[in-house]
């Protein structure tokens, strides 16, 4: 049985079409290009109960991801996070049924394992050699370790302030690691000149097709997760995209094979104060979003001035009748602590941002006590160790802790 019912690649701009088994990157309108798939086919050949028999991994989805022949796979076993229930944030919230999607548990501890497991198996998969990619952190970590083990040799250009953890991944991994005194933006200039002039791949956010093949899973999961009853809620920290993009395809292409009914998830793409595009564009009703200029928020994986894909954001959210919501960094530390004093889970700041919005739309009314609602975590809080400052008193050897009984009344 064929391994993929991949057909071929599609611009959502101009509608022309490539194929897949050539080293595409963008489309000649200079649009992102998305992946097609048979998926009549799938209908006929995949089941969503044959599911439960496989591997507990995203590749259990093989047919719909662009790898064609499985020797070409690259994985860790990512996918198949946690989606679990946080009864006393949620009552805390005042949302009866809120989830938490954990990506922080999959390899290299964030979501980007899936893009990288994807995107670097079809790359082997399409003779390729060397990579670049201009990253905030946890991409760069993802891809390179994954180009490693496919024997790629990755250019990895992140920001000088860039996460010191993630930093040491690209290092340790043998990828060639450049620093940029500047934003993802800036090392996306000079990663573009790399391509032009010698030649490379590009692994940019969406200039290869296949990192939201692997992001998409997040969708398919979420559904089988929950027994193909979809939630009435998704909230996705938004820098790129990718993912909440991809979470949108995944939807679409469960629609059209049946596996699913009902109205979609309201998508709601949040942001930090610090650097909103998405959310300024969303609040002006635009469909493209401008540069944000002077961009800074302590989330970093979301520090993105422009995303390319930013058209595609838009149109999920408008599809979907979702929305865009920016929150303050004060607000993405109280809710970074909240989730670990009540639920015990230590995640990252973009993922915490996610919490602080659901806590904005649920005062406003905008999520109803009753509606089932998804928070994406998106890393590991332990890959940001500068995100908090500290303070406890320092004890000498022969000094002992004095107990308030005050404190527990």
């Amino acid at each position: 049985m064929t391994y993929s019912m991949i057909s071929h690649l599609s611009c959502p701009k101009c509608k022309e079409t490539y194929p897949s088994n050539t080293i595409q990157q963008l489309c000649k309108c200079g649009s992102p290009l998305l992946v097609d798939y048979k998926l009549e086919e799938v209908k006929k050949r995949v089941t969503k109960e044959e599911l439960k028999s496989r591997p507990y991994s995203l590749w259990r989805y093989h047919e719909l991801l662009p790898v064609e022949h499985e020797e070409h796979v690259i994985s860790f076993e990512e996918g198949m996070t946690p989606l679990s229930k946080l009864p006393f944030l949620g009552k805390q919230m005042g949302i009866s049924n809120l989830y938490i999607k954990d990506e922080g548990l999959v390899p290299t501890g964030s979501f980007k394992a899936r893009g990288a497991s994807v995107g670097i198996s079809k790359a082997k998969e399409l003779g390729v050699k060397h990579l670049a990619m201009p990253t905030n952190g946890n991409a760069g970590a993802a891809w390179s370790l994954y180009a490693a083990k496919a024997q790629i040799e990755a250019y990895i250009v992140m920001p000088e302030d860039a996460p010191e953890i993630t930093r040491k991944e690209v290092s340790i991994s043998g990828a060639h690691l450049f620093l940029v005194n500047g934003l993802i933006s800036d090392a996306g200039k000079i990663v573009a000149d790399l391509v032009k002039e010698q030649g490379f791949y590009d692994a940019s956010t969406l200039k290869e097709p296949y990192r939201i093949e692997g992001k998409k899973t997040m969708g398919y999961e979420i559904a089988e997760q929950m027994n193909w009853e979809l939630p009435d809620v998704i909230l996705y920290p938004t820098g790129g995209g990718v993912g909440l993009i991809g979470i949108y395809k995944a939807l679409l292409e469960l629609q059209q094979l049946d596996w699913i009914s009902g109205k979609l998830p309201r998508l709601v793409a949040v942001q930090s104060e610090g650097c909103a595009p998405i959310v300024r564009a969303y609040q002006e009703g635009e469909t493209e979003s401008e540069f944000w200029e002077d961009s800074k928020t302590h989330a970093f994986g979301i520090n993105v001035p422009k995303a390319i894909g930013d058209f595609l954001v838009l149109d999920a959210i408008y599809q979907t009748e979702g929305c865009a919501v920016a929150v303050s960094e004060d607000e993405i530390r109280e809710a970074q602590r909240d989730v670990a004093k009540e639920e015990g889970q230590f995640i990252c700041p973009e993922g915490a941002a996610t919490f602080a919005a659901a806590k904005h739309l649920r005062e406003s009314n905008w999520i109803h006590d009753s509606d089932r609602v998804v928070c994406l975590n998106t890393g590991l809080g332990i890959k940001y160790p500068d995100a908090f400052e500290v303070e406890a008193p320092l004890l000498e050897p022969y000094e002992r802790v004095s107990f308030s009984q005050k404190n527990w009344l």
